[in-house]
């Protein structure tokens, strides 16, 4: 993504002050003068980048220093304070309650993606096990009803809307009762949109909101329009009572940086960031994480969240042959499984530490995707005996047929087969060596249960198995070191993955 660009420039600003031999003032205005430049570049408000170099300026003085201090770590704590200020509009956003009916009124101008962010806000939801549904009170766009219906069929969420009824207030109110009664959660309704700020959308809107009174108004926003959200943002706060903000089309804009810091600016919490045109293309914004996946810091919080929303069963089966450091094809389709229902693959990387969200192209990310789904349809061609061999490998080897049974019965070559049987080997031989760590595989708190000793042995066996530009890019064996330290810290999330309680 192009805010990838941002994180870049300041990444690269905050490494010249590790370059130095001596940090004084020449090198703190240098390093600011970087960064000021990519905040600007980025459509950020000269005002608040003003702000932010006179605010670092304030905390870092040379004079007043003692000489024992970290003039580095200092230097670059205060950077990322200002950054999170500058995205952070100090405001909490309005949070849904589970268990009871959560009304939620979008609004926004034409063309900022609304109604597909509607659809995309459901769908996160019921990921999440809420029942969420949408309503379109969209009576003035031609083909909005449609659309709405096109998306949640395919997404699979109930929906409302009338092709005969004109009037958007009978239409949320109407369906705002019907699935209230049905006991939904989530109830998502979609209003009317204009190509500019006219008053009759005001009118409209506030007839909506007056009539559902939702729980939270969700205005939605362009992101290509850089700084002049602020403006808009609070056009539509004058107006009828914004809760919060979901930023589109953050993917593709140089002046994402721009529209971020403007909403801030307005007191008005941002909650969510769209980055693609996917229905799984939306992300919870929080602003000291956000800030992390900026500088290639990643955000283990974020991915141990996705990790729990899996709902994993635990598997005591499975547990114990880890344990013993057995591995068999079902468990790495398992594994697999659970990588699919993580999301979009760039989004996983961008948490993890040393990984930029744009290391994997859009391209590179959908031929990623389409070659596990051909690994699990290989396997979908297996027997159980097969699938739950100790050495599946070794079976395969002693007799050949399988591979051409297999890979006729799953309509790919015999290289294919054998690949993927190359691919579980690799995979075998680290967790065999994995099940030696004592404590790896017991579930709860892994940072009580394997001492350093052993989190070193762990170090260096995945750092065998990794790409070494991929390890290059996280710093080598200190970063990866640290991303693991991390992981081992909310480590209740990652056994789930791994099979554990």
């Amino acid at each position: 993504m192009v805010l990838a660009d941002l994180g870049r420039k300041i990444t690269t600003a905050l490494q010249s002050l590790s370059r130095a031999t001596i940090i004084n003032e020449d090198v703190l205005n240098s390093m600011l003068k970087q960064i000021c430049a990519a905040l600007l570049e980025a459509d950020v408000n000269i005002r608040l980048v003003k702000n932010l170099r006179e605010n670092v300026r304030a905390v870092i003085d040379f004079d007043e220093m003692a000489g024992g201090l970290n003039k580095r770590r200092m230097i670059q704590s205060a950077v990322f304070k200002e950054l999170v200020k500058l995205v952070d509009p100090g405001v909490k956003p309005y949070q849904p309650v589970k268990g009871k009916p959560n009304v939620i009124m979008f609004v926004g101008l034409q063309g900022s993606g609304k109604t597909t962010t509607c659809t995309k806000l459901a769908y996160h939801y019921l990921r999440k096990n809420w029942k969420s549904c949408l309503v379109c009170a969209d009576t003035f766009r031609a083909g909005a009803y449609d659309q709405v219906k096109q998306n949640c069929t395919k997404a699979r969420i109930p929906f409302y809307g009338s092709y005969t009824e004109v009037d958007p207030v009978v239409i949320a109110t109407t369906g705002v009762e019907m699935f209230k009664k049905e006991g939904f959660e989530m109830i998502i309704v979609d209003t009317s949109g204009r190509h500019k700020q006219e008053e009759s959308l005001f009118e409209e809107m506030l007839a909506v909101a007056n009539a559902i009174k939702p729980d939270n108004i969700i205005f939605v926003m362009d992101a290509t329009i850089g700084q002049a959200c602020e403006a808009q943002a609070r056009a539509f706060k004058e107006k009828v009572d914004i809760g919060s903000v979901i930023i589109t089309k953050l993917d593709g804009h140089a002046k994402g940086g721009g529209a971020l810091s403007a909403v801030a600016a307005t007191q008005s919490p941002i909650i969510f960031i769209g980055t693609g045109e996917h229905i799984d293309d939306l992300e919870p914004f929080k602003t000291k994480p956000f800030i992390n996946k900026l500088l290639g810091m990643g955000d283990i919080e974020g991915l141990l969240d996705k990790v729990n929303e899996l709902k994993l069963d635990d598997n005591d089966e499975l547990l114990e042959k880890l344990k013993h450091g057995q591995f068999t094809l079902r468990a790495m389709y398992e594994q697999f499984q659970n990588i699919m229902k993580m999301g979009p693959f760039s989004q996983i990387m961008g948490m993890i530490p040393g990984f930029s969200q744009d290391l994997m192209s859009k391209g590179s990310e959908q031929e990623s995707m389409a070659r596990l789904k051909r690994l699990m349809t290989i396997m979908d061609s297996m027997n159980e005996g097969e699938l739950d061999h100790r050495d599946g490998a070794k079976l395969f080897s002693k007799q050949p047929t399988r591979v051409t049974r297999v890979a006729q019965g799953a309509g790919v070559t015999e290289k294919d087969v054998k690949d993927l049987i190359a691919q579980y080997t690799k995979f075998a031989a680290v967790v065999k060596k994995m099940g030696g760590i004592k404590g790896l595989f017991k579930g709860g708190d892994m940072a009580k249960n394997v001492n350093q000793t052993q989190m070193a042995k762990l170090n260096q066996q995945m750092a065998k198995m990794m790409d070494p530009r991929i390890l290059q890019q996280m710093g080598g064996m200190s970063g990866l070191h640290n991303m693991m330290r991390q992981l081992q810290q909310g480590s209740s999330g990652m056994n789930s993955l791994m099979g554990g309680k």
